[in-house]
């Protein structure tokens, strides 16, 4: 049983990988706007953009490290990894912000609610983005 598990991990390894991480990343996401949001009264759109940006930092140097496992020679290659991982963040981030927009004030739904639902979204978003074109891997690496 152990031994089926393990293979199971190896085998699905990255999806896994970036499930946990994507997890941790969208409770920093949403404590951290419940913080500016609910605690410290700052207005919604400005709490989230702040949370957007701290999941941001932290997803990417965990995405890196432990999800794509991107070793990176050169700065200028470093630099070109974490330049489109914001980029591309920041694309999904404007749905977050939109979404925002929408739920609570066109549909009146509560801040940190309309949060949650919208971090369904942006999760899927920002796989697709990591996969596809930030920590891209050769034809053979990694298989």
């Amino acid at each position: 049983m152990i031994k089926l598990l393990k293979d199971q991990y190896t085998k699905y390894e990255e999806v896994i990988n970036y499930l946990f991480f994507g997890v941790l990343a969208t409770v920093v996401n949403i404590v951290i706007f419940f913080i500016f949001d609910t605690l410290l009264q700052t207005p919604y759109l400005f709490a989230n953009g702040l949370s957007i940006i701290g999941a941001i930092l932290f997803a990417f140097f965990t995405n890196k490290k432990y999800v794509f496992k991107s070793e990176t020679v050169s700065k200028r290659e470093a630099f070109r990894e974490f330049y489109l991982f914001v980029g591309f963040r920041l694309t999904s981030g404007i749905f977050d912000m939109l979404s925002m927009y929408i739920l609570v004030d066109f549909l009146t739904i509560d801040t940190n609610v309309s949060k949650i639902i919208t971090q369904f979204i942006v999760v899927v978003l920002n796989y697709v983005f990591s996969k596809v074109f930030i920590f891209k891997q050769e034809e053979g690496e990694n298989d």
